[in-house]
C-alpha cells in the first residue's frame, strides 16, 4: 500500500513539472511573439524622422474684412490736493460720476476695467541767495500738494454708442479721452478664415511651380504661419477741465473694417 502511495506521488509529481514547463513554454512563446511584433512595428518607422532631399517652399497670403462689432476706449481723471487723502477722494468722486452714468447707459460692469492708479508728489521750487563769490545754490525743494490719476478702460458692445459714449464721458469732468479701437468679438474665426486662405493661396502656387519644374508634390513636409494681424483704425479724442459745464454734440464715429491678414510657409516634398 505504502509503495502505491509512492508510486503515485511520482506520477504527481511528474504531472505538475509537465504542467509547469508548458506553461513556462507558453510564456516564452508570448514573449518571443509580443518582441517580434515590436521589432516589426519599429521597422516601418526607420527613416520616418528623416527630412526628404527635395523640396519647395512657397508662401500664401489671406485676408479677411469684417465690420468691427466692440468698441474700446480709455478715460482719465486727474485731481489734486495738499494731502493724498483730499486728492484720493476727488479722483474717486470723479471717476464713479464717469462710471455711473456708463451704467446708466447699459456698460456692464464687466466692461469697465481700471487700467492705472498713481499717486505723485507735486513740488514747489524756491530760489536761494547766490554768495558773494557768484556761487548759487540749488532751488530748495518742497512738496506743495499731491495729484492723482485714474484711467478706466470701457468696452463698449453697442458699437453704435460709442459716439454718444464719447461725447458723456467727456462732459463729466475727464482729463482726457483716447485710445478708441474698434475689434471683432469672434476673432478667432476670422483668424481661421485668413489661414485657411493663405494655405490655398500657398497650395495653389506650388502647384503652379510644380507644373514648371515638370515635378509632382507628393507630402506636405514644413508648415510656419505668422498670422491673426488686424489692420484697424485708431482714434483719440481729449477733453480739458471744465467741458462738463458745456453741452457738446457726440462725434460721429467711423467704424469702417478690420483687415485680418495670415501669412503662411508651406513646404512640399516633390519627385
Amino acid at each position: 500500500m505504502d509503495e502505491q502511495t509512492s508510486v503515485q506521488r511520482i506520477i504527481n509529481a511528474s504531472r505538475s513539472v509537465r504542467k509547469m514547463a508548458a506553461i513556462a513554454l507558453g510564456m516564452l512563446a508570448l514573449f518571443l511573439l509580443v518582441a517580434t511584433v515590436s521589432e516589426l512595428r519599429a521597422y516601418n518607422y526607420i527613416g520616418a524622422g528623416i527630412q526628404p532631399a527635395n523640396t519647395i517652399t512657397v508662401s500664401g497670403e489671406g485676408k479677411v474684412f469684417a465690420v468691427p462689432d466692440t468698441a474700446t476706449f480709455t478715460y482719465t481723471v486727474d485731481e489734486t490736493a495738499a494731502d493724498v487723502a483730499t486728492a484720493q477722494g476727488k479722483a474717486t468722486a470723479a471717476s464713479n460720476t464717469v462710471i455711473g452714468y456708463l451704467k446708466s447707459q447699459g456698460v456692464k460692469d464687466t466692461d469697465i476695467q481700471t487700467s492705472n492708479y498713481n499717486v505723485n508728489p507735486q513740488y514747489s521750487y524756491s530760489a536761494q541767495v547766490c554768495a558773494s563769490n557768484s556761487y548759487c545754490p540749488p532751488q530748495k525743494q518742497t512738496i506743495s500738494g499731491y495729484e492723482v490719476t485714474q484711467a478706466e478702460t470701457v468696452k463698449v458692445t453697442d458699437i453704435t454708442k460709442a459716439g454718444t459714449l464719447l461725447a458723456g464721458v467727456g462732459m463729466r469732468g475727464v482729463s482726457d479721452v483716447s485710445g478708441l479701437t474698434f475689434t471683432v468679438a469672434d476673432q478667432d474665426a476670422l483668424n481661421a478664415q485668413a489661414r485657411d486662405k493663405a494655405i490655398t493661396d500657398a497650395k495653389t502656387k506650388a502647384q503652379v511651380l510644380a507644373s514648371s519644374l515638370g515635378v509632382s508634390l507628393i507630402r506636405v513636409t514644413g508648415f510656419n504661419e505668422n498670422g491673426g494681424v488686424v489692420a484697424m483704425p485708431m482714434y483719440a479724442t481729449a477733453s480739458g477741465a471744465g467741458i462738463q459745464d458745456k453741452a457738446i454734440a457726440a462725434p460721429q464715429i467711423a467704424v469702417g473694417q478690420n483687415t485680418i491678414t495670415s501669412d503662411v510657409s508651406v513646404t512640399y516634398e516633390i519627385r
